[in-house]
């Protein structure tokens, strides 16, 4: 099943995209629905970001090209995370699909994408196993980390470099069965042009390791969100680009870049 939030008379409402068409639903994917017998075609409603998470999690550093090429580009030897490691990102910063990324006229040339598998939580859970942890995920969608490197570098936090108004596109939708999440090709295009390819097998940590260990200190909620972080290393992005995240079996996430003057 195929899930998305859209804008009706300036309300976010949940839909289910049936092929070309999308069928409003009363109620949420995470609780109790109905479908109403309203239906649009998708080429014609706003979408918008498909789920508002409770909270917003994200991987630390969890693929070990990612690690090496920074350890490069810093003259030092990678080091591996011993275990899942896990931040928080900021609602402020999400923004949907075809939205623009909005970037402040003070920001730095080093302005980089980063794509991401994103898994949407359906169930709390708490002391989840390994084994388990997949049980309690919805769905999933994708992410562009979109990252101000100079500020995520200088600040003491990651308050701007990571959190900046629009600097989290998070989209389409939400797709629920049929994704393997240790085995889904991600594709990552500046301008059209294919900048890297990498496969979720190249995870140090998978979706249900996190979930299991984060579940043994936190309480997961329905519609909480887990980015799984990047590979590679990323090119900077300049105004008027456009970026296009691709994971197979969910879609395309595209986003212009727009820096203010």
């Amino acid at each position: 099943m195929k899930w998305c939030r859209f804008d009706s008379g300036g309300h976010g409402v949940y839909g289910i995209i049936e092929g070309d068409t999308v069928v409003e639903v009363s109620g949420s994917p995470f609780d109790t629905y109905i479908k109403t017998d309203n239906s649009y075609s998708l080429d014609s409603v706003k979408l918008l970001v498909p789920v508002i998470p409770p909270t917003f999690y994200a991987a630390g550093i969890n693929f070990r090209e990612h690690v090496t090429e920074i350890a490069h580009l810093r003259g030092e030897e990678p080091h591996f995370p011993p275990a899942a490691d896990v931040g928080y990102r900021a609602n402020n910063a999400l923004t949907a699909d075809g939205e623009p990324i909005i970037v402040p006229s003070d920001a730095t040339e080093v302005l980089q994408y980063e794509g991401e598998l994103v898994a949407v939580i359906g169930k709390q859970c708490k002391h989840v196993t390994e084994e388990e942890a997949l049980d309690y995920v919805f769905g999933y969608t994708i992410g562009n980390d979109v990252s101000e490197r100079t500020w995520q570098h200088g600040d003491r936090t990651l308050w701007r470099g990571k959190n900046t108004d629009t600097f989290k596109p998070m989209g389409p939708w939400i797709v629920t069965d049929g994704i393997d999440p240790e085995n889904c090709n991600v594709s990552i295009s500046l301008n059209g042009k294919v900048l890297y390819q990498y496969n979720m097998s190249g995870a140090i940590f998978s979706v249900r390791q996190f979930i299991s260990r984060m579940s043994q200190y936190l309480t997961l909620y329905p519609g909480d969100v887990l980015w799984m972080g990047t590979d590679g290393a990323q090119e900077n992005m300049k105004d008027g680009d456009v970026c296009d995240i691709t994971i197979d079996g969910i879609g395309v996430l595209s986003n212009p870049v727009q820096w203010q003057k």
